[in-house]
């Protein structure tokens, strides 16, 4: 169902406060393709020398492992077997945590540290059962395992078709050193008992074998990218926190997102009831008081004030009204999203188009936060767009409910990046974003300078 509204004699929106997102800047030109770019760049440079420490760093972790796991068990018919195995489980943990750094350093792959030893008591005894029973230990135990013939796999590859590449790149360079030091007119390319041999000494061949480089240098970054993400891979998924541990710290933070937000509504609402209706009604007492007393004496004035104290009245019931609405609205209650949508479109200061194609209703708790989703966009369109007209799509895809809000205005929106001015100043579409994230939802923004802004919010269905 598709709603046009035009509010009458809407103003057009000013911009009366700071915009809160800043524009993002333009990206930089590269003068080179990103292939041709490729051999030369840091990255490539990082994960080379990753795959070459990875190695003799595998090497350590690996003897390591072995020998203290092995005397470990072997010692298990004795009491001394199980604090050595443990022994062995933490070290391997603290070569992990060298793994991790490592990763960080070169790979730019941020991996959180795993959930730590704890516990139940103090003692040696308490600590070596916590480390045996630590989930985290023993994934620890199979990257050395593991590691170690990648290591020796990536090492072998990436040196080979780095060597090699360079090395036919700039034969052309060094091709001297065959005849004046080794009697040899260049590279053997073929050869026999016979005496048939082939050398790549002609300008032809040279340029050629030069050529044949210059392909194998260009191919041999992206080699090495495929080589360095199978390590990104064991990192992240043996040496980092297990998908259980990091599900419990998100639904922990989720919480809190989720007490702050319910803290700062109730404060919110206190504070408009104080200072809006309450101040309204203590005002409203006092006129009619007034009224009461001047009743006998002017009866004039009396009615006088008891007019003006009506219209207190319907204030007072105009404000608990629209503070019912912002605490819940009654009509996305009764009738659901589209119909409260509806109403919230006809408030906004540009023509709004609302199409609502859902085959039910979802969960309460995710209506509510869909609509105050949309609530607080259009009013970021009201009030920093300068747009001529947006629209709000909702309908469901798969388990996921999905809302669009597109505007013709100005652009230039975008969530601001942690640790920003505009992330701890708590702009708005950083609200919407931590409110979403509560509940396992996604805000995207899509704001280029001179618009069109399109915010796209993804919510579980949970019907």
């Amino acid at each position: 169902m598709a709603t046009d509204y035009r509010p009458e004699q809407a103003p057009r929106p000013q911009w009366q406060e700071h915009q809160e997102n800043h524009e993002r800047p333009e990206p930089r030109g590269h003068l080179l393709p990103p292939a041709l770019r490729a051999p030369l760049e840091g990255r490539t440079w990082r994960e080379f020398g990753y795959l070459l420490l990875s190695l003799p760093i595998s090497i350590v972790f690996f003897t390591f492992a072995v020998v203290t796991i092995s005397l470990g068990s072997g010692l298990l018919i004795t009491f001394l077997g199980i604090p050595v195995l443990a022994a062995g489980l933490a070290g391997c943990r603290g070569l992990g945590a060298l793994e991790r750094a490592r990763a960080r350093g070169l790979l730019r792959l941020s991996v959180g540290d795993p959930t730590p030893v704890r516990a139940g008591k103090s003692g040696l005894m308490p600590w070596v059962g916590a480390v045996l029973k630590s989930g985290a230990s023993w994934r620890h135990l199979l990257y050395a395992i593991l590691h170690f013939p990648w290591a020796i796999f990536a090492f072998t590859v990436s040196v080979t078709f780095w060597v090699t590449s360079w090395s036919l790149l700039l034969y052309p360079l060094w091709r001297w050193t065959f005849p004046r030091y080794l009697g040899e007119p260049g590279i053997a390319l073929y050869g026999d008992t016979g005496g048939n041999e082939f050398f790549l000494d002609t300008p032809f061949e040279i340029g050629a074998t030069a050529a044949v480089g210059l392909v194998l240098v260009l191919a041999t970054p992206w080699l090495i990218r495929g080589l360095a993400s199978v390590d990104r891979l064991m990192v992240t998924g043996l040496l980092g926190p297990s998908m259980l541990a990091t599900r419990v710290v998100e639904l922990e933070s989720d919480r809190g997102v989720v007490v702050d937000t319910a803290a700062a509504d109730l404060r919110r609402i206190e504070r408009d009831l104080h200072d809006g209706a309450q101040a309204r009604l203590v005002a409203l007492a006092m006129d009619l008081g007034l009224a009461k007393e001047k009743l006998l004496e002017d009866p004039d004035a009396a009615a006088r004030m008891v007019g003006e104290a009506h219209g207190e009245v319907k204030v007072a019931l105009q404000e608990l009204r629209d503070l019912a609405r912002g605490i819940h609205p009654a009509v996305l209650t009764d009738r659901g999203l589209d119909a409260a949508l509806s109403s919230v479109a006809s408030r906004c200061t540009v023509p709004v188009t609302v199409e609502v194609d859902l085959p039910s209703r979802p969960a309460p708790a995710i209506e509510g936060i869909a609509y105050f989703t949309v609530s607080e966009l259009l009013q970021n369109v009201s009030k920093h767009a300068r747009a001529g007209r947006a629209s709000v799509d909702v309908w469901r895809s798969q388990d996921r409910l999905m809302l669009q809000v597109t505007d013709d205005g100005r652009g230039g929106a975008a969530l601001p990046v942690s640790g920003s001015a505009a992330d701890s100043a708590g702009s708005g579409l950083a609200g919407l974003a931590e409110r979403l994230d509560a509940v396992d939802g996604i805000l995207a923004v899509d704001s280029p300078p001179g618009g069109p802004t399109t915010v796209t919010a993804e919510l579980p269905w949970r019907g």
